[in-house]
């Protein structure tokens, strides 16, 4: 046995002895800007492409380059996707966290480090593995930059070999990655292979960790939620969009750029059928949105929180003037700056009422890839049908990293262009007045500039029902009363929960986006480790549904699982619940800025019936 392996052998642990396949997370522990992204994707994809549910995980510093960054991959036999709050196979590449890494790592876990590091020390419970990357690197290529590049790629092939890794797909997953750039897979093949061919001389395998073919991903893609989301409004129709970049949400409308540019041209004169503008700030890009929609587009744009904060008047404007816009916002962490690339579900309260005055605006809740796709084209129909901005609240975790989705369907239904006035209507009503409630649903009826129909103005202060300024009381009143009919409608139109009742399960969760990853896993936890059984609740909208209300009624506890400190879709909920149903419901908080993970709900949820058993 080598020196190398002596050293390694006298840190065996004790506590985990069994085999561990195919349910674990590998941490990658760099810095931001070196180039590592590649060999993480890479090595994800080859996980996924041997059968096993995958996820990743990306958090990274809010600089261009040289502050920590970590990426999990967590595999999991059991399809569990949402974080794992333990790291069990640490790869340490960055001397500035190298130590705090490895500290935090739990009892029997592995870790992979860059040799001069020197971390075998450390730790007696944790089995370690030596890499000279720097050595392995020199022989693969003479150019400084490409080597910092391709050397982690030696840590793909180094961990390809410690879990059973299928080389070949490894080569499938790179070149997938690569595309068609025949040097640069040639040059990190290299590296890969001598990060394994190291590994298999020199590293006995030593902890309990391993990959093992499965069948649970067939059929199934790879794909980030603002990819889908973009894909979801090309699908829609939009024709236009105005935007203003902003982490995280810019990749959705460089995707859709992307996909517009290669769509959406005119086949016989080769000419864009849509037009796109990046603003010089969110509020521009609200008003251009509400501007092109007023004249019959399809419009939307893509922000944060910051940026939602900028758009408030707009849309206020967009509301009270009865105008269709989606703004997909992708959350973060505030407030102000806050943390620009950490997760949160911390803008569900200001979007539901953004703007000033008594102002409600629909919000889809997108959970997974295909609802991002899915929720996209229900957001343009809802907003035209409603008449209305209406807000997709995404977020970082879902936006920016993988997820495994089933390939998203193509659009079934025709597009909803709403209640648009043509010839036979306007018979039919007699006269055209831009904000009578002539149906009793509260939504009026609208034309366009040139569609040949009676034209109208729209202005933000009070108006009557034909679109004349007004301050009359009664205008005003009789205004904002049939906008909150109008809501009541849009009740109707919104996505419906999905619920889960078990019988005899007394006690209820509600959750929405994210945050229902841990759900699942959370209630499997406490179902085998504790013999509880849950009820289920899934919030897919707001405005609220009545078979929210009808759940919490069954239930004689209910907590609410949310990504903010503040419980504000608890709060949303308290505006609408009978006192008697409020008093049912209990908050479990997450709000550190890492994805919401099972363990901590169950650990939560198990404190607060402690307390309620105690009472």
């Amino acid at each position: 046995m080598s020196v190398t392996a002596s050293a390694v052998q006298e840190t065996i642990p004790q506590a985990r002895t069994a085999r561990v396949v195919n349910d674990f997370a590998i941490q990658v522990a760099t810095v931001n800007g070196s180039g590592s992204q590649t060999a993480n994707l890479v090595l994800l994809r080859a996980i996924f492409q041997m059968g096993v549910p995958v996820s990743g995980k990306n958090m990274f510093p809010s600089n261009i380059a040289g502050l920590p960054t970590w990426y999990t991959i967590r595999a999991s036999s059991k399809g569990y996707i949402g974080r794992k709050k333990e790291v069990d196979f640490l790869v340490a590449m960055n001397p500035e966290t190298a130590r705090e890494d490895v500290l935090t790592l739990p009892r029997g876990a592995a870790a992979v480090y860059d040799e001069p590091l020197k971390l075998k020390d450390l730790r007696s419970d944790v089995v370690f593995y030596p890499v000279p990357f720097d050595k392995l690197i020199t022989p693969i290529t003479h150019d400084a930059k490409l080597r910092r590049l391709v050397r982690n790629m030696i840590y793909d092939g180094v961990l390809a070999k410690l879990l059973s890794i299928d080389m070949a797909q490894m080569e499938r997953a790179l070149r997938k990655q690569l595309g068609k750039k025949e040097k640069a897979i040639a040059l990190n093949l290299s590296a890969l292979t001598a990060g394994y061919e190291y590994a298999e001389a020199t590293l006995p395998k030593l902890d309990p960790f391993v990959i093992e073919p499965m069948n649970k991903t067939h059929g199934m893609i790879l794909l980030e939620g603002n990819a889908a989301a973009a894909i979801g409004c090309m699908m829609a129709g939009v024709t236009f969009v105005s935007w203003y970049p902003i982490t995280p949400s810019s990749s959705l409308c460089e995707s859709l750029i992307d996909y517009l540019k290669k769509y959406r041209k005119d086949p016989e004169t080769g000419k864009a059928t849509y037009a796109v503008i990046q603003a010089e700030d969110e509020i521009a890009a609200l008003g251009m949105v509400i501007g092109a929609s007023w004249v019959g587009a399809r419009a939307m744009t893509s922000t944060s929180g910051p940026g939602i904060s900028l758009m408030a008047e707009f849309a206020g404007l967009g509301y009270y003037t009865e105008v269709p816009a989606v703004i997909f916002d992708i959350q973060r962490v505030g407030p102000s700056t806050g943390l620009p690339t950490r997760t949160a579900q911390q803008d569900i309260l200001s979007a539901a009422v953004l703007s000033h005055g008594d102002t409600k605006h629909p919000l889809l809740l997108p959970s997974s890839v295909s609802e991002c796709y899915s929720m996209a084209m229900d957001a343009f129909d809802l907003a035209e049908r409603l008449q209305t901005p209406v807000f997709v609240m995404s977020d970082l975790d879902l936006g920016m990293n993988t997820w495994m989705s089933y390939p998203l369907e193509y659009p079934k239904k025709p597009i909803d262009r709403g209640k648009r006035l043509d010839e036979a209507t306007l018979e039919r009503i007699g006269e055209f007045a831009r904000y009578r409630d002539v149906d009793g649903d509260g939504i009026p009826y609208r034309t366009v500039p040139g569609d040949g129909m009676p034209a109208y103005f729209a202005r933000g202060s009070g108006h009557n029902e034909t679109a004349q300024y007004s301050e009359r009381a009664d205008d005003y009143a009789n205004n904002l009363d049939r906008l909150a009919r109008k809501f009541e409608t849009a009740r109707t139109l919104v996505p419906k929960p999905e619920i889960d009742l078990v019988r005899g399960a007394r006690i209820g969760v509600i959750a929405y986006g994210t945050t229902h990853w841990a759900i699942v896993e959370s209630r499997d936890q406490l179902k085998a480790e504790h013999g509880l059984d849950l009820s289920y609740l899934r919030l897919r909208a707001f405005p609220f549904t009545p078979e929210v209300f009808d759940f919490i009624d069954r239930c004689d506890r209910v907590y609410l699982v949310e990504q903010n400190r503040d419980a504000q879709m608890l709060s949303l909920l308290q505006m609408e619940c009978t006192p008697a149903q409020f008093a049912k419901l209990g908050s479990i908080r997450h709000y550190i800025g890492l994805p919401i993970d099972g363990r901590s709900v169950t650990t939560e949820l198990l404190k607060h019936e402690e307390e309620e058993r105690a009472r």
